[in-house]
């Protein structure tokens, strides 16, 4: 793994959620919730991370308000030359796996070169799931990262508009992922695209995804029969892994606790997604930090690209399951990156005048991994029993800012 040293050189005096900007501030937790653990303890349930269950209503109220202000922001975060590309198109599909039954959206994006009336042409597809807490964002959010995956990674992207908390808690969004993957697998002829050249992406709440669909679907392979597919690898950024600590631990390990995403926003994601109040925190599609071995090594795929972001209070838990993904007995190909001088969300800053720093370079970078990934991938699986790959290449860094 490749780690990028610590610096905190640069003044930090703004931060963004989803493309919201909030200053900076000290972020000391209020007074706990009734019910609420103190942060010497370990929350086991969700009663005991986020106290007495908030009114469902007040907690879609408040959402309703954060969304709004991420709609501003984003827009002003697609400004920036180069504009990112539109969906070419967009599916409705129904819900199969979750308890809330329902629709929601897949939005395509097709690389140059793909004719929708050929059935000859197979293209490798990334599933990305967008981030906000589970709470806020949309498909549309990743789609500068979609415009590398198209460019260097020459895949079809889809990014799921999976459905969000408070209106839908866990684990929807979860079995969302797991619906989408299954979609693509059964219709992948009719997309055009390859079943056995699967990968992941995900950002912040939706990196979670990434790692915890995977993990869905193979809970569900268990019991029903799907067709053939390998997911050959998992990009995720930013994830939250661990639910079982707490947020006042978590600011506290951080290298900058100012600079972390705000008690009120964290509050409301906590309280929204992890409903009802006896949900176990330690749940593997939940937390995939808490995932045994066995499930780590047959649920994901052979190829992890990490990322993580220095003054983010996730840093420390992405980092350890990074390094547990790529130790023995699990032995995943791991590519870790922590990415210097950057707080949580980063790369959705609501700049319209630039994309934010280091963005464009990362997504490229991580783009030409997958694909070479898709390339060279020369193992043989059989229903997703992998053998290891063989290591890529690891760069040495480009830049004094560089990652990697």
């Amino acid at each position: 793994m490749n780690e990028s040293p610590t610096s905190s050189a640069v003044d930090f005096k703004m931060q963004t959620v989803e493309g919201i900007p909030i200053p900076a501030r000290s972020n000391i937790e209020g007074k706990l919730a009734e019910g609420e653990v103190p942060p010497n303890q370990k929350p086991k349930k969700a009663k005991d991370k986020t106290g007495a269950p908030p009114s469902r209503f007040s907690l879609r109220v408040t959402a309703g308000w954060w969304r709004s202000l991420q709609c501003i922001g984003m827009s002003l975060h697609f400004l920036a030359s180069p504009r990112p590309p539109n969906p070419d198109f967009v599916k409705s599909i129904p819900s199969t796996l979750a308890t809330q039954t329902g629709q929601f959206n897949l939005h395509f994006y097709l690389p140059d070169g793909y004719k929708r009336d050929s059935r000859s042409d197979k293209w490798p597809v990334v599933v990305n799931f967008h981030g906000g807490g589970f709470t806020l964002g949309s498909a549309s959010d990743d789609a500068r990262f979609a415009r590398f995956v198209l460019e260097k990674c020459h895949a079809v992207f889809v990014s799921v508009e999976y459905r969000l908390a408070p209106e839908f808690p866990f684990p929807t969004a979860v079995d969302d992922g797991a619906d989408a993957l299954l979609y693509i697998i059964k219709n992948a002829a009719e997309l055009q695209v390859d079943s056995n050249k699967i990968a992941t992406s995900g950002f912040s709440a939706g990196g979670n995804i990434a790692l915890t669909a995977p993990i869905r679907l193979f809970e569900h392979r268990k019991t029903t029969e799907v067709p053939e597919y390998r997911i050959l690898a998992v990009a995720t950024w930013y994830p939250i892994t661990d639910y079982t600590l707490s947020r006042a631990e978590r600011r506290k390990s951080a290298f900058r606790p100012e600079a972390t995403l705000p008690p009120a926003l964290t509050n409301l994601f906590d309280a929204s997604y992890l409903f009802p109040p006896e949900l176990d925190l330690a749940h593997p599609c939940l937390s995939p930090s808490r995932a045994s071995d066995e499930v780590l090594i047959e649920s994901l795929p052979p190829n992890v690209i990490f990322y993580t972001c220095e003054w983010d209070m996730l840093l420390r838990e992405g980092k350890e399951l990074a390094q547990r993904l790529q130790k023995p007995p699990i032995s995943k190909n791991v590519y870790y990156t922590m990415i210097p001088d950057v707080g949580h969300g980063w790369d959705k800053g609501p700049n319209p005048m630039k994309p934010p720093s280091k963005s464009e370079r990362l997504y490229g970078e991580c783009c030409r991994r997958l694909r070479g990934i898709f390339e060279e991938d020369q193992t043989h699986m059989i229903r997703h029993l992998s053998v290891k790959l063989p290591p890529l290449l690891h760069l040495k860094p480009k830049d004094e800012n560089g990652a990697v």
